[in-house]
């Protein structure tokens, strides 16, 4: 399998449950919600995405031809040591590319694999830490795993049934568009109404990094 991939970096996990741990983030490109072309944003099920990943010419972007090399890549830019080494797949979409090769390849390299999904195509096995991100309008079938982020305000989001899927974690992270400080008070005020959920923050961005 030929992967498609935006961009590969080294950084900080900036939100969730493993925020502040060190990573090296694979971010494919293509998703199923929205081109990631401006043109479509209005139409698209997913109107609030805040990623690039149209295309193949990001940091360390580009057409990769077999698993083996993808991983190598990754492993090369993690650096010295084996120790605590993790992941993050994302996109875009990651479940349109990501498959066992790639997860076995990437546990030979001695990578703990951390996944951001919209969850409408379901997980492969193997994975050791998937995060769900619900986007309204869709349908999410993979309703099992070890985070959900919901990002909020999203009109339409059942959040009430979400909360008897199968997640060790609930989420509740503020939507990043103009009005981010009212939508960082709903964001509190749902979790002091709501303690089944925990707040996430993309500190990344307070940070200033990618």
């Amino acid at each position: 399998m030929t992967y498609a991939v935006k961009e590969i970096f080294l950084t900080l996990q900036g939100e969730g449950m493993q925020a502040g741990k060190k990573a090296v983030f694979l971010r494919f490109a293509g998703c199923n919600l929205w081109s990631g072309r401006e043109e479509d944003r209005a139409t698209a099920i997913c109107q609030f995405c805040d990623t690039d990943f149209v295309g193949t010419n990001g940091q360390n972007g580009g057409k990769f031809n077999d698993a083996k090399g993808l991983a190598g890549k990754v492993a090369e830019i993690w650096g010295e040591g084996r120790s605590e080494r993790l992941v993050v797949i994302t996109g875009g979409e990651p479940m349109l590319q990501l498959d066992t090769a790639l997860i076995h390849a990437l546990h030979a390299e001695g990578f703990r694999i951390a996944v951001e999904s919209n969850g409408t195509i379901e997980a492969p096995s193997g994975i050791d830490w998937l995060c769900i991100s619900p986007k309204a309008g869709s349908e999410v079938i993979q309703r099992q795993g070890h985070e959900l982020k919901l990002v909020w305000p999203q009109t339409g989001s059942d959040w009430r049934d979400m909360e008897s899927w199968d997640f060790q974690n609930f989420l509740i992270q503020p939507m990043d568009r103009a009005n981010i400080k009212d939508n960082m008070k709903a964001s509190v005020d749902f979790v002091l109404s709501n303690p089944k959920w925990r707040l996430s923050v993309q500190s990344h961005k307070w940070l200033g990094i990618d």
